[in-house]
């Protein structure tokens, strides 16, 4: 009995010990202090709405035993934000909000950051770019728009956020595919770029839906284009470029990094956590509304898909001589 009593408690000593170690039990796992909510870009834009969304969203359904604090961190094209959480290692209470400057900024200068060592949580979404031009414009069609700033010889000018970054592309994809040649001006945010096209400091954006959204619900803004592969559902009238004979397709991606070294326990309860987040109807009907491609991704799918994404952008950089030594 003696034996067979001493057998039997080393198994499950074993047992309990091999549960310790396992992904299993990443459930069992929960942030002891604050979570820091990182966002690599300013207050107004598409990436700090939706972070400040999924905040509300996880603080209005009880997802999380701790707060979520969202902070903006946007200098330097988001090299302020990556920097941060490469100096981060090991913490399991940072996590990043991104978007597309995740790739360019460390592609475009060298600020010591190697996204593959970055550990994926969750992509909550792509989201699309639209040409928009204010609604007091005589614009009506791209046909329109291009004759435009072509008259304008090199004045008209285009905003959008930061250099180098998303919006930035986007321009220059337009001057090369149409022969154009704009004055770019950059801003903190995307919230900041709609405001001045409303008022009239800049003669057109290429916002995310998001972004002007409001401004379009009040007929203030007028969407030409946009460019996404297949026409928006929150914008059944508005052709994209390919209907209109130019290959012009990009997205940004709208997702969720951690520190490298992240605990596995806790990459697990975050993964998790976006995922509950997926799954409520606000975000469902937000990313509907929004016109945003709402597909969740996590894991090593996510972390081939971030990248691939950055493979796509060295080729764009470097078609614009902006790709760094």
């Amino acid at each position: 009995m003696n034996k067979f009593t001493r057998r039997s408690a080393l198994a499950t000593l074993t047992a309990a010990a091999l549960a310790i170690g396992s992904p299993a039990m990443a459930e069992d796992w929960q942030p002891n202090k604050p979570i820091e909510m990182v966002i690599m870009a300013g207050q107004g834009g598409g990436a700090d709405r939706l972070a400040r969304l999924f905040q509300s969203i996880i603080q209005k359904n009880n997802l999380s035993n701790m707060p979520v604090l969202p902070v903006n961190k946007g200098g330097g094209s988001g090299a302020e934000a990556l920097r941060y959480l490469k100096d981060k290692e090991g913490d399991a209470h940072t996590i990043m909000a991104t978007l597309n400057s995740y790739y360019t900024t460390p592609l475009r200068t060298d600020i010591g950051v190697d996204i593959e060592d970055f550990n994926p949580i969750a992509r909550m979404a792509n989201d699309n770019f639209i040409l928009w031009v204010n609604s007091e414009s005589d614009i009506e069609t791209l046909d329109d728009y291009v004759a435009a700033v072509k008259e304008a010889g090199g004045t008209w000018k285009m905003g959008g956020t930061g250099s180098g970054q998303e919006d930035s592309l986007v321009t220059a994809m337009m001057e090369n595919e149409f022969g154009l040649e704009y004055t770019y001006v950059p801003f903190d945010g995307g919230g900041t770029v709609a405001k001045n096209l409303i008022g009239n400091h800049i003669d057109s954006t290429v916002n995310n839906p998001a972004e002007q959204m409001g401004f379009y619900k009040a007929g203030k803004s007028r969407p030409i284009a946009t460019f996404s592969e297949e026409r928006l559902e929150a914008f059944p009238d508005v052709p994209t470029m390919r209907e209109l004979g130019h290959d012009l397709v990009y997205t940004m991606q709208r997702s969720f990094v951690a520190p490298k070294d992240m605990p596995d326990a806790a990459v697990a309860y975050y993964t998790d956590l976006f995922k509950k987040v997926s799954e409520t109807e606000e975000w469902q009907k937000y990313a509907a509304d929004e016109a945003l491609d709402a597909q969740f991704l996590s894991g090593d799918d996510l972390q081939q898909f971030l990248l691939n994404g950055r493979e796509v952008h060295r080729n764009i950089l470097d078609g614009m001589g902006e790709l760094g030594s």
